[in-house]
């Protein structure tokens, strides 16, 4: 682990060789500096742009199977890391980490990239960051939305007991095992060397103060919260918005289930999701080919 030095904040940025080697993830990361942090995405392909937000904990290294035949189909996939996560750097504190700052975040990239008619591809967390973004900072530059596993919170949501479980152990555990966490939410077991690569930005528990944030402090549980209520403005306005959208969801989510799919697509006033059979939390990871395959239909479908 290497310190980075900061005027206002302790952070670390995961050594470049932990990321030797990674199982289907060769491509060249790209850096830009964002509030004295050194921020990395993934930038690959041509023609119509894809915006592909991870969840928690994952990184860019989530879509590793699916930018392939994406690019292959005609389109640039652009992938970012969030501050805290994969190859960015990673602020120590946990009360660092906010919804607004996420979201800001990949705004900037999304303006200074001077992307057009985008296509959202969020999944978990990057479902409400990249629809703020969407119906807030630029909703000019957005075409369709592909919302994978993606809850909406509010701080009126009413969380499952997995989640409890989940923010109990992150509570409990600052070095927690991010590896066993994704074991947990596939319904097939993933590889040693998937693990291994999910696992490679945070080695040792300051590296991990991102994604404890999202379950300790990002997530809203009180509707007075300013997350909360940015999530209100943006699920208003996602109600409004006719852009066409296509809903996935791993069948055996225990995460976020599929009774709350249909609630968060009945919320979103959109079509009940497509359900991904024999898929988990990490459906990405469980069904990749998949995945892959509908989203190249789908998006052939929904061209502008």
């Amino acid at each position: 682990m290497n310190a980075v030095s900061s005027a206002w904040q302790a952070v670390v940025r995961t050594p470049a060789e932990r990321f030797d080697d990674l199982p289907d993830f060769d491509f060249e990361p790209r850096y830009r500096e964002v509030d004295g942090l050194r921020l990395a995405h993934v930038d690959v392909g041509e023609g119509s742009p894809l915006l592909m937000l991870h969840g928690e904990p994952t990184w860019s290294f989530l879509f590793r199977k699916l930018i392939p035949p994406l690019v292959a189909a005609g389109y640039r996939c652009v992938a970012p890391d969030y501050a805290g996560f994969g190859r960015s750097d990673k602020p120590v504190d946990v009360e660092w980490y906010s919804y607004d700052r996420h979201t800001t975040h990949c705004a900037q990239l999304v303006e200074s990239l001077g992307l057009e008619d985008v296509t959202l591809i969020g999944h978990d967390w990057g479902g409400p960051i990249g629809l703020r973004i969407a119906t807030e900072a630029a909703p000019e530059r957005f075409g369709r939305y592909v919302l994978l596993d993606t809850p909406v919170f509010t701080g009126r949501q009413t969380m499952p007991p997995a989640w409890w479980t989940f923010h109990d152990w992150v509570r409990d555990t600052p070095d927690f095992p991010v590896g066993e966490l994704i074991r947990m939410g596939c319904a097939r077991e993933p590889t040693a060397e998937a693990v291994a690569g999910y696992e490679a930005p945070f080695d040792g528990a300051e590296a991990k103060a991102g994604v404890r944030s999202f379950p300790l402090r990002v997530l809203p549980r009180s509707p007075d919260l300013p997350a909360a209520k940015a999530s209100w403005r943006m699920l208003k306005a996602v109600r409004r918005d006719m852009r066409p959208t296509l809903m996935m969801w791993g069948e055996h989510d225990a995460m976020f289930p599929l009774e709350l799919a249909r609630f968060v697509a009945g919320a979103l006033r959109r079509d009940p999701p497509e359900v991904v059979e024999g898929a988990g939390h990490f459906v990405i990871e469980d069904a990749p080919q998949r995945v892959a395959a509908r989203l190249v239909e789908w998006l052939g479908e929904n061209r502008r």
